[in-house]
Order: structure tokens, then sequence, then C-alpha cells
């Protein structure tokens, strides 16, 4: 056993980033999926790199970290491209807000004031300005709010990528190896499959999504208290004249296109456990939604309609850092903003897993704030 051999557990987004960045630091890393790599709530996100459009009246601690995170990605992706050799559609065209009506207009501006006093860089269009730049918003659109700091990315690109990247510096990657033990009892950790395999280590990193508390043989307060929140999410295809350059927000629903013509629209948000049917009444509320700002989806083809669990936190704060026990990271509970928040998660829990420091960055999202209050 390498003295320092980081065991990770789960193969989204998050444990892919950190797995990457610690073995092109030279770490030695095994990570095992319970499925197939990069198949779950990470490849049916939106890709949304979304630090203004999302900024809300609380949370001032959780934009500030996806303001962060966004000043990062633009590295970030350029290092997955050259580790890779894969291309991950990072797109810069910015986001548009948009209100359908007078009332989603006052509540827009009221959004828009506060933004602009937290500092976030937006401007406000009135309706000819917003057709201007998007054509193919309904003529309904009262005025909108741009933030051209907003970019978007192809989600299941950067997978793609950051597993093989992380491959390429000699991560080991086991797939359908489901967890269902940790063993602490010894010096190190040991990490015990459903299939009886094992791995052994001297760290162990939970980044297994909804997942995350279903680990035997540690202290319960060790286990991160996320849900799965149910996302339903669906697939077009842009055909000419129609066309779309930026990311479209509204009250109900987002579009995000993508440089191959795919159009992503999204998405709902279920408390529903487990579940990962597709339902009518999903595609629906999120076509109706869509269809509201950009009626021309109407003639679009259906590609695909898509379910991801995401990981909620108690609090819908992400939970990163070590428990009390150091041989324990926890890099979960990132809820809507997984791939946004993979940036700066990645690199701050490789420094924190090699230096065994704590991140100041992370400082506010420790699981040490659920200590003592295990289920």
């Amino acid at each position: 056993m390498s003295e320092s051999h980081t065991i990770i557990i789960g193969g989204g987004i998050m444990g892919l980033s950190i797995a990457w960045r610690l073995a092109r630091e030279g770490q030695r890393v095994t990570l095992l999926e319970r499925g197939e790599v990069g198949q779950a709530a990470s490849r049916v996100a939106a890709g949304m790199l979304a630090a203004s459009a999302e900024v809300g009246y609380e949370e001032f601690e959780l934009y500030a970290l996806c303001r962060e995170s966004l000043r990062r990605w633009p590295s970030f992706a350029k290092q997955i491209e050259a580790d890779s050799g894969l291309q991950v559609d990072y797109r810069s065209n910015g986001t548009l807000i948009v209100a359908h009506d007078r009332d989603a207009a006052v509540a827009l501006q009221r959004g828009y004031d506060f933004q602009k006093e937290q500092g976030y860089p937006v401007e406000w269009l009135t309706k000819a300005e917003t057709l201007d730049v998007e054509p193919f918003l309904s003529p309904r659109i009262v005025a909108s709010v741009r933030a051209s700091e907003d970019h978007a990315v192809d989600n299941r690109m950067v997978l793609k990528g950051l597993r093989k990247a992380a491959e390429s510096f000699g991560t080991d990657i086991l797939e359908h190896c489901e967890v269902e033990h940790i063993d602490l009892s010894g010096t190190g950790v040991t990490v015990r499959a459903k299939d009886g395999r094992t791995a052994e280590g001297s760290t162990v990193v939970i980044s297994a999504g909804p997942w995350s508390r279903q680990f035997s043989g540690i202290k319960a307060e060790y286990l991160p208290p996320v849900r799965p929140v149910k996302g339903q999410i669906l697939e077009l295809r842009m055909e000419r004249p129609f066309e779309l350059t930026h990311v479209i927000r509204g009250a109900k629903a987002y579009l995000v296109p993508r440089s191959d013509n795919r159009l992503i629209v999204g998405a709902t948000s279920e408390e529903m456990g487990f579940d990962v049917r597709k339902t009518a009444g999903g595609v629906y509320s999120v076509l109706d939604g869509a269809w509201e700002m950009v009626p021309g989806i109407y003639d679009l083809e259906l590609v695909s309609v898509d379910v991801g669990l995401r990981p909620g936190s108690r609090d819908h704060q992400p939970i990163v850092g070590f428990c009390e026990d150091r041989r324990v990271f926890i890099a979960t509970g990132h809820y809507r903003h997984g791939v946004i928040l993979s940036a700066v998660t990645a690199t701050e829990a490789a420094s924190s897993i090699i230096s065994g420091n704590d991140s100041a960055v992370f400082e506010y999202f420790t699981p040490k704030r659920f200590q003592g209050e295990a289920s």
C-alpha cells in the first residue's frame, strides 16, 4: 500500500475531477463507481456555469463560491482538453434571464437590483434589445437581464475528458463496483464492495452523490446528510433557421444550446426519493416553461428524456472537507451547482488531501457543521 493512496467512491464529475487533480500531482488513486463512470446526475446536467443568474437573496457564501469556481473554469477546461485531447465545448456567449410578462418583469427588476448591489456583472435589456440579441424569443417577452460572464460547457464531454485525463495519469477506475463497507479500524482505510472486491489506502473520498450515506463501518455522523432530488431534462435538436446563442433562463425552465445543434431543456426538481421514472407530467412542465419563452421549440425534434438524481444536502449547501477522522474526506451535496463547482472543488480537495490542511475556500462548507446530528 502506497503511503498516499486515495480511494474515491463515486465516478461523477466530483469524483473524476478530484481523481484527475490528485493523479496529475503524482498521487496514487483508485476510483470505485457503483455503475458506469459519468452516467448518473453529472451526465444529465445542463452544463450551466451560472454564478450571476442564480444569485438569490440569501446563501451569499454559496454564490461567492460559485463565482470563484467560475473564475477558475476557463483554465480548468483548457487543462482537461490538454490532458485528454478532447474538446469540452466551453461557450462564453452568456445568459439571458427573461421576463415573459409584466409581473415577471417586476420580479426580474428586484433580482437585477440585488445583483448589481452585490457587484455582479449584469445588464438590463429592454424588449427590443432582448429580441435583437435572440430573435427566436417570444414576442411577449417584456425584458431581460444579460449575465455576460455566465457561461456553459458540455458536461458530457467534460466527463469523457476527465476520465481520459485521470486514466492517463494512472488512476485505476473500477466500474460496477458498489461499495458497502468502509473499515477504519486499522491505520489506513479498507473499502469493500458488495461483490467482495476490496481497496486499501490512506484516505477515502466519499463523493457518491445521493448514495453517499449508504456505507456501513464508519460513524453515522461521518455520512453526509444528502438526499436525491430528481430532475427530468430534455434534449432537442435545433434545425435552421431556428437558432439560440445564449443560455435562456426563465421562472420555470432553461434552455442551453450546444455547438453541435443540440438544445438542452430542463429541468424539474422533485422530492421523489430514488425514483428515476420519466413522467408525462415532468416532460410537460419543462416543455411548457420553455415554450413560454421560446415558442419555436414546438417544431424541434425531441431526441431524449433523461432523469438524474442530484445530491441535495440538509441545508442545500455543498459538503466538502475532512471529517473529524481525517482519513475521511467528503465531497458531495452540490445539488444544482455540481458542474460549476467542480473546478473549485477538485483543486481545493486535491490540495487538502495532499497537504493534510483544510481549505480556507470551503471553511463555510465543512462536513463538521453536521457532526453530532447523525440521523
